[in-house]
């Protein structure tokens, strides 16, 4: 969840209107006195703000129309800590510090419930100032008690030993090439431990206590440290098979198998993939290559709340509580990723089953879809959670390329000359965006599992399975000594039940 964004992108205009007198006549039975609702129109909409304030009144809270002296909860949707304070502060005589200031989940995790629900950190719209202080400082390098598991570690988006961890997770990325799982995990492991430090590495001293990190790697560390660079991983970087296998898997829909055929064909290059007459593709592999430029390409944050934006115009209208949450590496407050995920729920049991196929018919009457394709759910509620760490879920979903508009899209290419020009080209692009559906009993785990980062999700199914005897995966948390489901309606819940402390998205960049 982002507790900060940026102010700027809906001007504050008018002040909040301060109202001294009683309530309205209340059409439904106020059940929880001492808690009195005020959902911020601001960035909502009137017709969903509505719909949810007659939703909450049905379910016995009190909901004011508007901001009273007697509100004890702000609620705001896509508004951070700052912008709410600011607009407050706007009325005379309202003090900002009166009101809880809570995000939309913590109101829909209560609809869901039926009742008010213990507020927690992850609720709580929070000042940027207060933010920083608010999270748990990552571990230093000196931390000799340093944990092997991802999940008990604090990885923070800035990592201040990159040119060791790349070279790392290039040689993993090659052991994958070459399917050889054993050294492939033991550099991922390895890699993930350096991201998790808040100092650089300056010596290989600094490397004593650290879990996890072999003589092979320190071997390594040592030679950047030396020369600069990685023989190894430069041999890695300029081989043939690496150079092929990169190409082909940066290619929509095709994996390690696909790219190991073609490789075994004599392919090597996207040029020898495209001439290829007699080469066949699925459709999917198609369009990844027809739309190759833009997909390789990366996808800024500000590209990602516009598709986030446009899904929830599209999904609100027809399912105005639902619950729309971008994921994946924006969720983990990076700037830049390469597709988009968004999961997708609903609290009223049920409803959210027709919320694919509704947006995919709208998307493609408004003429947005380049392609998609539609997997429907295959989760089996009597087994127990996959024992594989990587194991997919099996939530419906949609993998689609999406045509984004733009206002103004300009390139600069190179003529064979040499000299450079502006060309204008199309006023769309096409990225990559994946919809997941999920039940609302089942959202806590899926937001878990999709938020990432994989190495983060990988160590936490396997703490749970040899810390704890326990069985996670984006469906369930299944306890085996005690052989029942463990229920969650949140992620802190999952952690309490591992008893571990809970880590912020933004710290989990394993």
């Amino acid at each position: 969840m982002d507790l900060v964004r940026s102010a700027s992108l809906v001007p504050i205009k008018k002040k909040p209107r301060l109202v001294h007198v009683s309530s309205t006549l209340h059409r439904h039975e106020i059940k929880f006195e001492g808690i009195v609702l005020y959902l911020l129109e601001r960035k909502m909409g009137t017709s969903r703000r509505n719909f949810l304030m007659e939703l909450g009144r049905k379910r016995g809270f009190r909901i004011e129309n508007e901001l009273r002296d007697s509100v004890t909860h702000v609620v705001a949707e896509n508004n951070s800590g700052d912008e709410v304070l600011e607009w407050l502060q706007t009325a005379r005589r309202i003090q900002a510090n009166t009101y809880q200031i809570l995000d939309i989940s913590w109101f829909t995790e209560c609809m869901g419930a039926g009742h008010p629900i213990e507020i927690q950190r992850r609720h709580q719209l929070q000042v940027q100032e207060d933010f920083s202080a608010a999270c748990n400082p990552p571990v230093s390098s000196s931390c000799v008690h340093l944990s092997p598991y991802a999940c008990q570690r604090r990885t923070p988006l800035q990592d201040v030993n990159r040119i060791f961890t790349d070279a790392f997770d290039i040689l993993a990325e090659n052991f994958e090439f070459e399917i050889n799982k054993s050294p492939l995990v033991a550099f991922r492991r390895a890699s993930s431990v350096l991201k998790s430090l808040q100092s650089p590495i300056m010596s290989t001293k600094d490397l004593e206590g650290l879990p996890l990190i072999g003589v092979e790697m320190k071997y390594i560390i040592e030679e950047i440290l030396e020369e600069g660079q990685c023989c190894r991983v430069l041999e890695v970087l300029n081989s043939e098979r690496y150079k092929a296998f990169k190409a082909f898997t940066s290619i929509f829909g095709v994996g390690l198998k696909t790219a190991e055929k073609w490789f075994r064909m004599g392919l090597r290059t996207l040029e020898d993939i495209k001439y290829k007459k007699d080469l066949k593709l699925t459709t999917m592999q198609k369009h990844g290559l027809l739309y190759y430029d833009d997909i390789a390409d990366y996808v800024s944050k500000m590209e990602a709340e516009a598709v986030e934006h446009l899904m929830k115009n599209i999904i609100y209208k027809f399912v105005p509580d639902a619950i729309v949450t971008i994921t994946g590496g924006f969720r983990r407050g990076k700037e830049l990723g390469h597709d988009v995920d968004l999961l997708i729920t609903c609290p009223r049991k049920g409803v959210e089953r027709e919320i694919l196929h509704n947006t995919i018919n709208v998307l493609k009457n408004q003429g947005q879809l380049l392609f998609y394709d539609i997997y429907e759910s295959t989760f089996d509620d009597t087994k127990r959670p996959s024992r594989r760490v990587d194991a997919l879920d099996h939530y419906q979903k949609s993998f689609l390329i999406l045509k984004l508009a733009k206002k103004e899209v300009k390139a600069e290419k190179r003529r064979d000359d040499g000299w450079k020009r502006l060309e204008d080209l199309r006023d769309w692009k096409a990225v990559r965006v994946d919809l997941v559906i999920t039940p609302h009993e089942q959202y806590a785990f899926a937001l878990l599992g999709w938020t990432g980062s994989p190495q983060f999700e990988r160590d936490l199914r396997r703490y749970a399975t040899q810390e704890k005897k326990m069985m996670l995966d984006n469906h369930a948390l299944f306890d085996k000594t005690k052989n029942v489901f463990l229920k969650a309606r949140s992620e802190e819940d999952i952690f309490a039940h591992l008893g571990l402390d809970y880590v912020l998205p933004e710290e989990r960049n394993a």
